[in-house]
């Protein structure tokens, strides 16, 4: 493939192997220009970093379209800050955390974290356990094998709605909404194809968490969302309604997601490679750096965009304002500068914590330690209740020819499905 004539944007070409582009990039410089849509491509680790430790240079109003559909108005000057400002609100996702710049950003985060603190993310471990069991359970009464349907889904939805204390009795009707069977997941964020985002995507979540802060706020109860309900922001005063329903939904929306294609990630690796299965179940204290080496090789989401402000540079190549710059991580991930050996997968990395999966900076994943514990829990149940996992021939194929399909989208990477075969450990 000449991959100087692929539109990464646009074409399937590269979705089931984006590795060998963005090698082809770094190879040729780790901060490139591709030639589509003008967007500039962080491919290097340092050079990665560099961009997400300056947000004061780097707008993240665009950090979840990108290029498409692009900004509003033509961004002219050599300071594009103000017009930033002045129309950022009519872009797609303009209401979620991910898109703030501070100082706004910096007070919705610390709501956020108010609200993410570690007594509640003990509790909300306590739970994983529990429904770790139950939904392998269910995922074996489907019986047919599909992972991420069956069990990586769900699992990561009712972790999130169990976090924010979303009552038992809705989450039935909550997870029809979001992951019922005629909602197969399309890749609708950053899809190759012509779709564009709308404008506030989440509304749907937001209808749900107003009605439950505006009860709690008129009733108060002893429950998680009465806490939610009630966070304050760093200076004491109370956040409109749409503030604390807006960090509930991007909890939701990115939470669920992406820890769903890290679960199945994982679940392929421990089903292609049966002596990785077989140290994760005699040596279970790796399990936690398998968690890690299964984020740094394959990010779930590829990358984050940011939008200059001001002229800049980024490892010594020049940036002028208003540029739209592409962080991939998922190229960072594996930049031979960092990571030796990068595309192979390596159980005990020494450093493979050191992955920038979760981003850097002030926009770290706050939901980071959630997603790890998810992960350390899933494969723990499952590698203790499964003598044996493999991957289903008939669907994927033989050893040498496996078939697998993934999200068909220049953000997010992983498996639309994944068919597994296993073996109950007191069979």
């Amino acid at each position: 493939m000449n991959y100087d004539d692929v539109d990464f944007f646009r074409s399937d070409e590269l979705i089931d192997e984006p590795y060998e582009y963005f090698d082809h990039l770094r190879a040729k410089c780790p901060v490139q220009r591709e030639p589509y849509h003008d967007v500039v491509m962080v491919t290097g680790y340092e050079e990665a970093v560099s961009v997400y430790a300056d947000a004061k240079t780097f707008s993240s109003a665009t950090s979840v379209s990108g290029p498409f559909p692009g900004f509003p108005v033509p961004l002219e000057g050599d300071d594009v800050s103000e017009t930033i400002e002045q129309h950022r609100d009519e872009l797609p996702f303009y209401d979620q955390l991910p898109t703030f710049d501070p100082p706004k950003h910096t007070a919705h985060r610390a709501l956020l974290m108010r609200l993410i603190t570690p007594k509640r993310l003990k509790e909300n471990e306590e739970f994983m356990w529990r429904l770790a069991d139950r939904q392998i359970e269910e995922y074996l009464a489907r019986g047919d094998g599909e992972f991420l349907r069956g069990y990586a889904s769900p699992f990561a939805l009712l972790v999130v709605a169990d976090l924010l204390g979303v009552p038992e009795a809705d989450q039935p009707q909550l997870r029809e909404e979001l992951q019922g069977e005629e909602r197969q997941t399309d890749g609708a964020l950053g899809s190759t194809g012509e779709e564009t985002l709308g404008h506030a995507p989440l509304q749907h979540l937001y209808d749900r968490f107003t009605t439950y802060i505006e009860d709690r706020r008129r009733e108060p109860k002893n429950d998680v969302l009465t806490g939610l309900a009630t966070a304050t922001f760093p200076d004491g005063s109370t956040p409109e309604v749409i503030d604390v329903v807006r960090i509930a939904a991007n909890l939701f929306a990115a939470g669920q997601e992406t820890t769903a294609r890290m679960l199945s990630t994982g679940m392929k690796v421990i089903a292609e490679d049966p002596e990785i299965q077989q140290r994760l179940r005699n040596s279970s204290d790796l399990i936690p750096n398998f968690v890690e080496e299964t984020l740094r090789l394959e990010a779930p989401v590829k990358g984050d965009f940011r939008l200059s402000r001001v002229p800049t540079s980024i490892g010594g190549v020049e940036i002028p304002a208003g540029t739209t710059v592409m962080v991939c991580n998922g190229a960072a991930n594996r930049d031979p500068r960092r990571f030796d050996n990068p595309s192979e997968f390596i159980v005990d990395r020494a450093n493979a914590r050191h992955h920038i999966a979760f981003g850097q900076g002030i926009h770290t994943c706050p939901g980071a330690p959630l997603a790890r514990a998810e992960g350390r829990v899933s494969f723990e149940r499952f590698l203790d209740r499964f003598s044996d996992i493999k991957i289903n021939e008939e669907r994927h194929g033989p050893p040498d020819a496996r078939r697998y399909e993934y999200a068909p989208t220049f953000i997010l990477r992983g498996l639309q499905k994944l068919y597994l075969d296993l073996t109950p450990a007191d069979a």
